[in-house]
């Protein structure tokens, strides 16, 4: 693959213009939490500000928002890895709302305007834009990471997400953003107080499973725009710098298998070697066996070998069985 470096090239009605009214928008969201988050972390442990309760309501919407944006946002609304029922679809749009990373329509367009162009002019966070040497890779490693977040060129919803623009469902999810955020960010809080009966179950609730919880999910997304473009390994061919990064897999619910996802992208399972974790293809199977998800799209050995670096590796796909006998489809 040859880096195309020339990102400051913009096509003409291949990109929208962010106001500086939404920039600080958001500014607010993107940065506001990590803000709370560092300030906060050290004193309120310091002071004992943090219990198994706490622990319980920063894990159970971690859950709840980052599947939202894996198995929502991303392997269903963006790659149509499986098809499901309506409930199950609002659902997982309201689950990948609460995680506060913009509505479904723009999330969607920017990640297909992303595999369109990985790596090359118009990729929208390639952490390459600005070269390869260790100064560039640098600053655009902070540029995958957040700095494309505040960038004036944005995808357009009407040619990379025309389907979504279209769905009434999701443009009422979309019309919600206000009261989920109030959610999002207040109903740890409002948990932590019933259970605890007390103001600072409230407080430490909507701090550790609100704020804290937030910036957390957000700074993982953003790892897999940035870290996993930059280190990690490469068992399978693609035409940009996707990268696996098994110490990320169990934080981004297996979203760090990036170089088979980028290989593969339809896939509903990143993980396909043994051994590679990934909740979110465990989601979908069991949605799958309560018939709540059909037509999914389990990965094929046999397409996958083809697409190894090195064909010696095939045996460590899963369900690979030699040629003579590899054409099933394994499932999940």
């Amino acid at each position: 693959m040859t880096l195309m470096q020339d990102f400051e090239k913009v096509d003409d009605g291949d990109a929208i213009f962010l106001s500086a009214k939404m920039k600080v928008l958001i500014g607010t969201f993107v940065i506001g939490p990590t803000v709370i988050g560092l300030l906060g972390v050290i004193p309120m442990i310091y002071w004992g500000l943090f219990s198994w309760l706490d622990l319980g309501l920063f894990l159970g919407f971690w859950a709840i928002t980052a599947l939202g944006i894996t198995v929502g946002y991303h392997r269903y609304f963006t790659h149509g890895s499986f098809k499901t029922n309506r409930p199950v679809k609002i659902a997982l749009g309201v689950m990948g709302s609460l995680a506060l990373e913009g509505s479904i329509n723009q999330w969607v367009a920017d990640h297909r305007k992303h595999h369109k162009f990985s790596d090359e002019v118009g990729d929208p966070h390639s952490p390459w834009r600005f070269g390869t040497s260790k100064r560039a890779v640098a600053k655009g490693l902070m540029f995958a990471h957040m700095g494309w977040l505040f960038s004036e060129e944005q995808a357009t919803v009407d040619k990379y997400a025309p389907d979504i623009r279209d769905d009434v469902d999701i443009q009422r999810i979309d019309s919600w953003f206000k009261p989920l955020v109030f959610v999002t960010i207040v109903l740890p809080g409002v948990i932590g107080g019933l259970v605890t009966w007390s103001w600072i179950g409230f407080l430490t609730g909507l701090f550790w499973g609100g704020f804290v919880r937030i910036a957390f999910v957000h700074h993982v997304t953003w790892s897999i725009n940035s870290i996993c473009h930059v280190f990690g390994k490469r068992p399978f061919k693609s035409r940009d710098l996707s990268s696996n990064v098994a110490w990320l897999a169990i934080p981004s619910f297996g979203e760090s298998w990036h170089n088979a996802h980028h290989a593969d992208p339809t896939c509903a399972r990143h993980g396909v070697l043994k051994g590679q974790i990934d909740p979110s293809a465990g989601l979908i199977r069991t949605l799958e066996r309560l018939n709540l998800a059909h037509d999914v799209r389990w990965p094929r050995p046999e397409r996958l070998a083809k697409k190894l670096v090195d064909p010696q590796m095939a045996p460590r796909i899963r369900g690979y069985r030699a040629p003579e006998a590899s054409g099933d489809t394994v499932r999940g």
